[in-house]
């Protein structure tokens, strides 16, 4: 059995991809092998000399202390230093990485080359739900300006609508940072429109399992990562970047040129989809266990 003390700072981002290692884990051991204990980050103390909780002491000890985001680096530290197991940061930390036993970090966050760095491309996210892929059904997702992107409201719309005159069902949605009204421009488009703030949890993943192509503006990398877990043709309406050097440009181009997505909305419209989940929480967590010397069959981490 693998123990895994997972702390969570209430960022829904950092925890999305924390419980994205625990799903890798999983398929590579079985779910019935791995034991995953949720902790708060606020209940472990500063400074860092201060009495942890007594509930600490009766858990399991972790083989695995899991954390992402600023918040969570000094709980992982501490519980290592009280309890041992491994350490495992996600996300370029704060901290000195070699602090902690392992740091799975983004490849455009460019990290030392150090032995306990391994390298993601992008965000980690979790498996989709296991639903039937319908090749007429289009997914249009908008992110929003970003200290990376410049947002052309003109070029977005304009490319929106080449793809809405597309012969697909189209679902279009929008994102915490959309600009406000820009829903508005579609309403007679024929699509169904879906405003964030009236989506359940759980409506995005669904609609990105059933989708046969989605669509998400070029500054949204987390959905961009998010739709590479479906089996769908993913294509990325391009934004100017406000840096030569954008790193989360970069880490699309790298897309681009492994031709897992497209910016040509004629071809990723009429092309079907015709990849393979990307699975990435997979790999990385295959590679975690083999560094922290953990056998792993082969056929189990094929999921």
């Amino acid at each position: 059995m693998l123990t895994i003390w997972r702390f969570l700072d209430g960022n829904r981002a950092h925890e999305k991809q924390s419980a994205a290692l625990v799903s890798g884990l999983r398929s590579c051991l079985g779910h019935d092998r791995v034991d995953c204990r949720d902790l708060p980050c606020n209940e472990v103390p500063m400074p860092i000399w201060g009495r942890l909780p007594e509930a600490l002491y009766q858990l399991p000890k972790p083989d695995f202390i899991i954390g992402a985001g600023h918040h969570s680096h000094w709980a992982v530290l501490r519980a290592r230093r009280c309890f041992g197991g491994r350490s495992v940061v996600i996300m370029a930390p704060s901290l000195p990485i070699d602090w902690f036993d392992f740091a799975i970090v983004p490849e455009h966050d460019r990290p030392s080359p150090l032995e306990n760095v391994i390298l993601t491309q992008g965000a980690l996210t979790e498996p989709l739900p296991d639903l039937p892929t319908e090749a007429s059904r289009g997914l249009l997702l908008f992110g929003g300006p970003s200290k990376h992107f410049h947002w052309d409201a003109q070029k977005v719309l304009s490319n929106a609508e080449r793809l809405l005159q597309q012969p697909l069902q189209w679902t279009v949605s929008d994102s915490r940072r959309t600009p406000e009204g820009t829903l508005d421009h579609f309403a007679d488009s024929g699509a169904e429109l879906h405003s964030w703030q009236q989506c359940p949890p759980g409506w995005l993943a669904e609609q990105m399992a059933r989708a046969g192509h989605i669509w998400v503006t070029g500054d949204s990398v987390s959905m961009i990562f998010e739709a590479l877990q479906s089996r769908a043709r993913v294509g990325i309406i391009s934004l100017p970047s406000r840096n030569p050097r954008n790193k989360i440009r970069s880490a699309v181009q790298r897309l681009l040129d492994q031709g897992l997505v497209t910016e040509d909305i004629a071809f990723g419209c009429t092309q079907p989809a015709a990849r393979a989940p990307f699975n990435q929480q997979v790999s990385c967590a295959r590679a975690l266990l083999l560094r922290a010397g953990f056998p792993v069959v082969e056929e189990q981490i094929c999921e």
